[in-house]
């Protein structure tokens, strides 16, 4: 399918756009770059972003889900976020492209300028195909928040899910930090009917001023345990996603065990954890906060990680022994029997099943760094 010019209204906004370059999958660049919604100083600029394709298949990405993401860019800009690659290097094509000259790119970037494919519904409606997903999930929202503000305007997230509601037998995971999902429950119930679907709440801990530390400008704990409450409310599969843990920062059994009993308390179904995977992306953006705010865990994570981003498989068979006595505990499913009960979203799995081993623990109860 070729995409040419569009044009996209909105607010009163009217932008002329051009067809794009790339070949990346869903990864695009246009020729010329148009903001959709010229933003008021300190806020995020919103640039229209042609596309070919929308989903992003197993083969394509390494993992065993179809993934899609309506946007390129996250306005919430986690401290921890893995995703500033893509968004670096759609910049990057796209000056290559012949777009406007543009500042060079920094990490601040991935928050400031949102790329919107706009598009995305209608393409998704004229290239999926049913029978070339097998059994694999379309999972939504797995590099950048579907349900981020820019949501609000544009509602690419609600007319995507309106486009695979039209269809039977589909996998579907979504997952968000943020309220605004509850909007659509409406649409997911008519999704839920006819495929199956999984929304996780994204949430690393309950403690509000670890997340203004680590995540500044995501929605309060308490603002996503309402909203997965009233998607549970409505029937909706749902459940809290506890990715990345931090080593030494969110790994700790209280921690863990406060967050497990709020988000049964909200009506979760499941609750699945990852550790922090420290990707050179990741380290620019995240390491200074270890060093303001946790100075002494800074020789443990210069050690801790490997050249990929992963941490030692001592700590994460650890992690995972932990996770699994919690949510026991708490009352939820083991990731393990989650899967085995056939009620787990494939494709995202918790901590793997790394080599079990004892892990030390210090006076804090939470794991030293297996160095």
């Amino acid at each position: 399918m070729r995409v040419g010019a569009v044009r996209v209204r909105h607010g009163g906004t009217e932008a002329r756009t051009h067809g794009g370059t790339g070949d990346r999958g869903d990864v695009q660049c246009p020729r010329a770059p148009v903001p959709l919604c010229p933003p008021p100083a300190k806020r995020a600029q919103f640039t229209h972003l042609p596309i070919k394709s929308i989903l992003n298949s197993p083969q394509q990405t390494g993992m065993g889900f179809w993934s899609l993401n309506p946007y390129v860019g996250c306005e919430f800009g986690c401290s921890y976020c893995f995703a500033r690659f893509a968004h670096r290097y759609v910049v990057e094509r796209g000056r290559e492209g012949g777009a406007p000259p543009a500042p060079a790119w920094d990490d601040a970037a991935f928050e400031r300028q949102v790329f919107v494919k706009s598009e995305a519904p209608d393409v998704l409606a004229l290239t999926l195909k049913p029978s070339r997903l097998g059994d694999a999930a379309i999972a939504i929202g797995t590099a950048t928040d579907p349900y981020q503000p820019a949501e609000r305007r544009f509602r690419l997230t609600r007319r995507i899910l309106e486009r695979l509601a039209q269809f039977h037998g589909l996998n579907v995971s979504l997952v968000t930090k943020s309220p605004l999902v509850a909007r659509d429950l409406d649409v997911l119930a008519r999704l839920a009917e006819r495929s199956r679907l999984t929304v996780y709440l994204s949430l690393i801990t309950v403690d509000v001023p670890l997340i203004k530390r680590l995540e500044a400008r995501s929605p309060m704990p308490q603002v996503r345990l309402r909203a997965l409450a009233r998607l549970a409310a409505g029937g909706i599969r749902t459940g809290v996603m506890i990715a990345p843990v931090l080593p030494g920062i969110t790994d700790g059994v209280p921690q863990l065990r406060a967050l497990m009993r709020s988000a049964r308390d909200a009506g979760a179904s499941f609750v699945h954890a990852a550790p922090l995977r420290l990707y050179p992306a990741v380290r620019p953006t995240f390491l200074p906060i270890v060093t303001r705010h946790f100075p002494a865990l800074l020789p443990r994570y210069a050690r801790a990680f490997d050249a990929r981003g992963a941490v030692s498989a001592v700590y994460a068979a650890a992690l995972e022994r932990r996770v699994a006595r919690l949510q026991r505990e708490t009352g939820f499913p083991t990731w393990a029997e989650d899967e085995a009960a056939g009620t787990g979203a494939r494709g995202h799995r918790g901590t793997g099943r790394p080599e079990r081993r004892r892990a030390s623990v210090d006076d804090r109860g939470q794991w030293v760094l297996p160095l």
